[in-house]
């Protein structure tokens, strides 16, 4: 018997939720004691994306990664979202296609934000942006 799919599994795996912060040294201890995490303190800069990143790992195996981001500039793309307060910002899942993402994201009305491009963050593996008619911001990691 064929085991039933039902159509609000995800097509990847949840990686990492993203917080917009003013700064990252300046809330990761914060965050850290909030949800149990843990912080290397290390910071990635991404000039593609005009960013820096962070990652805090649960305490819990196999939980997603909490990410925080703090514009690197002005013309940062998320300088607007921290100005109007900052907070949860995306969800990312990793998926094996990009393509195949992008597509399935179109058909289902999602406008495409960002195209691929390779991320610092990640070890130059392609990331990709929607937003979904629901207006939930998604970014997409490729495996």
């Amino acid at each position: 018997m064929a085991s039933f799919v039902p159509s609000w599994v995800p097509v990847g795996s949840l990686h990492h939720v993203g917080y917009i912060v003013p700064s990252i040294n300046g809330v990761a201890e914060s965050f850290c004691e909030s949800i149990g995490a843990n912080w290397d303190r290390v910071v990635i800069h991404d000039p593609l994306q005009q960013v820096f990143v962070s990652f805090l790992q649960s305490k819990v195996p196999n939980d997603p990664l909490i990410e925080l981001v703090e514009p690197a500039s002005a013309n940062s793309p998320v300088t607007s979202f921290l100005e109007h307060g900052g907070g949860l910002h995306h969800i990312c899942y990793q998926v094996n296609s990009l393509e195949k993402q992008l597509e399935l994201s179109r058909k289902a009305g999602g406008f495409i934000v960002r195209s691929p491009l390779p991320a610092v963050a990640f070890g130059g593996r392609r990331i990709a942006w929607v937003y979904t008619k629901s207006k939930l911001l998604i970014e997409y990691l490729e495996c």
